[in-house]
């Protein structure tokens, strides 16, 4: 009976697999990097070009303000000073760690809710809430607001936008680096002081912004356009 035999892979024959399996790892590494680096260049790219347009006023008193007549009355120039002077008085207070005269810059019955969502009911949850946050998460931060925007409909209803952040030190950052859309909604009270009745903030997404302005540019805002 024969034998048969096998032959043995010379080690030339054994190495051209192995060779063959680094050289497609290689490839594979290759291409990753390839399309890491172009992801990150395009994310650097998106992030230096999503400053908005619309900077808004720092002067709050300085907006240009629309006052819609209604039968009780149309707002003034004055008006438009007391409202910018308790929003004065709320970042001031801020700066203070102040919760108290912080929330006193609200109604008794007013809403606030922060971009996180966390939604505030009454002006003693929002003082409350920010003694905690003052002597916490935002501690010796200061409030930078840039204005877009204030409209009156009637002698006592007003509504403001703005960009705004906190911040630390003495400089304030510039209004292309604030990173929250705020909205401010203020009556006048029986006494005739302008108090906040709603706040809401959201934070400002700049390349997520950006994206979707690139994908459809008929998403963008006129002022952005």
């Amino acid at each position: 009976m024969s034998t048969v035999t096998t032959a043995e892979p010379t080690p030339v024959q054994a190495a051209a697999p192995a060779s063959r399996r680094r050289t497609a790892w290689r490839i594979l590494g290759g291409t990753a990097l390839a399309v890491g680096l172009a992801a990150a260049g395009g994310y650097v790219w998106l992030d230096a070009t999503s400053d908005p347009r619309n900077l808004g006023q720092s002067d709050c008193t300085a907006v240009a303000s629309a006052r819609v007549a209604t039968p009780a009355g149309k707002a003034s120039a004055q008006d438009q000073r007391d409202v910018c002077a308790t929003l004065e008085a709320l970042a001031d207070a801020w700066g203070r760690a102040d919760s108290i005269g912080y929330g006193e810059q609200f109604t008794d019955d007013a809403t606030y809710t922060t971009y996180v969502g966390t939604h505030y009911q009454g002006r003693q949850d929002i003082a409350d809430a920010h003694r905690a946050l003052f002597g916490g998460f935002v501690k010796g931060t200061r409030l930078a607001d840039s204005f877009l925007g204030m409209r009156f409909y009637g002698p006592d209803t007003a509504v403001v936008t703005s960009r705004g952040d906190t911040y630390t030190g003495s400089r304030e950052p510039a209004a292309a680096d604030l990173t929250k859309t705020q909205t401010y909604t203020l009556v006048r009270e029986s006494e005739g002081r302008w108090r906040i009745a709603s706040f809401h903030n959201t934070q400002r997404q700049g390349v997520m912004e950006r994206l979707s302005f690139l994908w459809d540019p008929a998403t963008a805002p006129r002022a952005e356009q």
